[in-house]
């Protein structure tokens, strides 16, 4: 068990750093206030391989420091929320419904795992700029800033946001089922969930006769 937390501790640091290299280092477009990188794709298969709220809370520390480094701090604790839902809305599609880190059949592996990067990377096109709406309306106002919010929300998502999503999608769903043999054959796969046969209850000891 603790070489267990020491191999997640390690994992979740390498893929905070990895999202922050996805999102500062790689080359990257930017349009309509929205940066064009692969920094999400790393928050998703952070996910995948640690779980919901550890791969989650690894791609929000990643991003949040390359959004500080890259001077915009003022934008750094809505990444924070919004990376955070990613690997959630990951951790529960991919392992609380498909359990994929325990299943064996190939199919159901790469279908639940498109099917969770996916879900996530939809959902973040509606909920980031909902998420700067309600920021820049209730917590620091700025009419002009909420109003672009409002108008990306209102036609679903500008078009970098949507190239962020099939882009990360589609490099978070290969680099996991590519990943996953690779780690299983070298014995440094984390198996995300409790084993029911680990939770049950030890036998009874045996009373021996007086």
């Amino acid at each position: 068990m603790k070489n267990e937390n020491i191999k997640k501790t390690a994992y979740a640091g390498l893929m905070a750093a990895l999202c922050f290299v996805g999102y500062v280092v790689f080359p990257a477009i930017s349009a309509s206030g929205t940066k064009v990188h692969v920094g999400n794709a790393f928050v998703v298969l952070a996910a995948l391989l640690l779980g919901g709220p550890l791969g989650g809370l690894s791609g929000a520390v990643g991003l949040t420091i390359a959004d500080i480094v890259s001077g915009y701090a003022a934008s750094a604790p809505r990444t924070f929320i919004t990376k955070l839902v990613i690997g959630l809305i990951v951790g529960l599609v991919a392992h609380k419904i498909g359990k994929i880190s325990k299943e064996q059949n190939h199919v159901k592996v790469l279908t639940f795992s498109a099917i969770a990067t996916i879900a996530a990377l939809l959902f973040n096109c509606i909920f980031e700029p909902a998420l700067k709406y309600v920021w820049f309306t209730l917590l620091t106002p700025n009419p002009d800033k909420a109003a672009s919010a409002i108008k990306a929300m209102v036609a679903v998502t500008t078009w970098t946001t949507l190239v962020n999503a099939v882009i990360n999608s589609v490099i978070a769903i290969i680099l996991y089922n590519v990943l996953r043999p690779a780690l299983k054959k070298a014995h440094l796969f984390v198996t995300v969930g409790k084993d029911k046969e680990k939770e049950a209850d030890p036998a009874p000891e045996e009373v021996r006769p007086a």
